[in-house]
């Protein structure tokens, strides 16, 4: 396992870490004995970052992690979210008492005294421009509650707009091989300022593994089946907002330049590394060999500039019409 400093916060943390969203919930059936494996491969992997939010399965992965916390000696950074437990999940909720009320929560979720690093959970637009609501965080950093916070964004203009404040640490976006954006206007920006890049949904919801075909079916609590068109939360974080059908034709000529040795899932993350301006990459797994095969990708050979310029090939004649405007 490689690894890569995280921003503001200084962390070294592993290049390919783990995202908690899949052992929560909203991802078809999950069983916490194999979820429990996974985190233990993780660790034993070389993993140290462990990302999650207080809304994944109300709190179930937040529990799971900081049930793994306890039982290990290795040292670990924990990331969580605040936010998405408004109800309705409106800008003006965004504030100093329900904050609070939030981190408090997640500390108990987590068995923990104080957050490695709490990012605000993908809010409104309005937030971005509320330096109350930044103030907020840092008198919880003063406090000892959390060590260092960001923001978990859908747009590209939200990071930009974050940057603004001085003390951010990270910036957790979508960027994968279907969303190019944030690596053409974000990216420097947030090397200039020292500010860590996670990156979610690193696989576009499995789509980019080469799993799929056009007879796939998900289960009914699954988001790929239920949030396609952004009926929970927005479309970006279900295929990172490509059409499945349109997706699937895309994957098939990734599938063409992939380097032999290589699975398309780990071909998929090591395109993200290949920038570097990411800290890290947070695929989830719900099973040990999900896992493995993620953490593979940190020890592949990098990809040739041919095989980088046919990706992007590929997002402009099949991706980039409908996604590169939204996000």
């Amino acid at each position: 396992m490689k690894y890569r400093k995280l921003g503001k916060t200084g962390f070294k943390v592993s290049e390919v870490s783990y995202g908690g969203w899949a052992i929560g919930g909203s991802w078809g059936p999950v069983d916490d004995e194999r979820s429990k494996e996974a985190l233990q491969t993780a660790l034993d992997n070389g993993i140290n970052f462990f990302d999650t939010a207080d809304v994944y399965g109300d709190g179930h992965s937040e529990k799971l992690i900081g049930e793994m916390n306890q039982k290990t000696d290795q040292e670990i950074y924990i990331a969580t979210k605040a936010g998405r437990r408004l109800d309705p999940h409106v800008a003006k909720g965004y504030n100093r008492e329900n904050l609070r009320r939030f981190v408090k929560r997640s500390l108990k979720n987590l068995q923990l005294d104080k957050i490695d690093l709490l990012q605000l959970h993908c809010p409104p637009d309005e937030v971005f421009n509320d330096k109350e609501v930044f103030e907020a965080l840092d008198e919880m950093v003063v406090d000892g509650m959390i060590a260092n916070y960001g923001v978990s964004v859908e747009k590209v203009s939200q990071a930009l707009k974050a940057l603004e404040y001085d003390n951010l640490a990270t910036i957790q976006i979508i960027y994968n091989m279907f969303r190019h954006k944030p690596a053409d206007e974000l990216f420097d920006k947030a090397k200039e300022k020292n500010v860590g890049i996670i990156c979610r949904v690193p696989l576009a919801s499995g789509l980019l593994t080469g799993k799929f075909d056009k007879d796939s079916t998900f289960a009914e609590d699954d988001h790929r089946n239920f949030n396609r068109d952004g009926e929970a939360f927005d479309k970006g974080e279900t295929f990172a907002g490509v059409d499945f059908k349109q997706g699937l034709k895309a994957v098939e000529e990734l599938r063409k330049i992939k380097p032999e040795g290589l699975t398309m899932a780990q071909f998929a993350l090591k395109w993200i590394l290949m920038n570097d301006a990411v800290s890290c990459v947070i695929p989830g797994g719900k099973k040990p060999w999900q896992v493995e095969d993620n953490i593979a990708a940190s020890e592949a050979e990098d990809l040739s500039d041919e095989v980088m310029d046919e990706v992007d090939r590929i997002y402009d004649e099949y991706i980039r019409d409908s996604v590169h405007h939204l996000w």
